[in-house]
């Protein structure tokens, strides 16, 4: 390892949560761009780590890959501008350098790709209700017993007594691993949606697997809606943090109820933070996507030309909001 390097990474580790040295040129801590995991404060999944004389960095968490160069400038500055002084002093532009990806020993977990289970336009009573919402009924599955099939894959009910069908929403990372999936009922006297994440760390979203990251991304609150959005994901369940994905231009589409106290107080905290909203038009009455498209609206259209921010959004959040 460069000597320079060695004693600035020396320098850095004060601030690095959980710092250690793992073997020679290869040292692990908490990544402090995105924070790490948030259940597990001793999970740490950030490494500095040496190719060709070049230290780098590269958390495992939120993909995170930079040159030692620029993780120090983006953790601290003052010691940033020490460090290119050094190694201009010792005939290097402190530029990045280009590296290879490092190969770890350590193993991550492993999911499957695809569900054994028939696609839900194998079952009449799935299907009958997924084409009737103009939901594509090859795009999910069926199962008649969704306690005893979820304990297959994670054990989550102590009981399958009373167990009944679901129609199931499978949820897949960027590389298309299976992560989780919701269960959506068929009858009217159970819980409408349930969730099980395979993998407890990565983020509740649906359609991480087909979305273009160079075009506007939008978020909406269930799976179904987004499936009529182009470029869109859908949170399950509580809100999603996606400031540590890097994505550069989002947009959030919370449900058409201005009199939803709860909606109404995060859409406001959305447009405070500056994040760009879909505020519906007052003349739309359904109150969510799948309702609209229902009633005939060409849902891109409305998106496009509902989408605000700064100080228009609050002009427009005050005009829609009922409470």
């Amino acid at each position: 390892m460069d000597l320079i390097d060695s004693k600035y990474i020396s320098l850095v580790s004060s601030r690095l949560q959980k710092f250690k040295k793992v073997k020679p040129d290869l040292y692990n801590f908490r990544c402090p761009i995105c924070g790490d995991s948030q259940k597990n404060k001793n999970k740490c999944r950030g490494y500095f780590y040496v190719v060709k004389n070049n230290t780098n960095f590269k958390c495992h968490n939120c993909g995170a890959s930079l040159s030692f160069n620029n993780f120090i400038k983006k953790v601290d500055v003052t010691l940033h501008k020490q460090y290119t002084l050094e190694k201009f002093k010792e005939g290097h532009t402190g530029r990045n350098f280009v590296t290879e990806e490092p190969e770890f020993t350590f193993k991550k977990p492993i999911f499957k790709k695809k569900l054994d289970l028939p696609k839900a336009s194998e079952n009449f009573f799935a299907k009958e209700y997924l084409e009737k919402r103009k939901l594509n009924p090859d795009k999910f599955y069926f199962t008649d017993t969704f306690k005893e099939w979820t304990n297959t894959k994670k054990q989550t009910f102590d009981s399958t007594y009373r167990d009944e069908p679901r129609i199931i929403i499978p949820m897949y990372d960027t590389s298309k691993n299976l992560i989780g999936f919701q269960g959506r009922s068929l009858t009217h006297n159970s819980v409408k949606y349930i969730t099980v994440m395979l993998d407890d760390e990565a983020p509740k979203l649906y359609g991480l697997e087909s979305i273009d990251e160079n075009k506007p991304i939008y978020i909406v609150e269930g799976p179904f809606d987004s499936t009529f959005v182009e470029n869109g994901v859908a949170m399950c369940g509580a809100d999603v943090d996606v400031g540590s994905f890097g994505w550069s231009d989002y947009i959030w589409v919370l449900d058409n109820e201005p009199r939803n106290r709860e909606i109404v107080n995060r859409v406001a905290k959305l447009i405070d933070r500056g994040e760009k909203v879909v505020i519906w038009p007052n003349q739309i009455i359904e109150k969510d996507i799948n309702d609209m498209v229902l009633g005939g609206q060409n849902i891109m259209d409305v998106l496009k030309s509902s989408t605000y921010h700064g100080l228009e959004a609050k002009v427009k959040f005050n005009n829609w909001k009922k409470v």
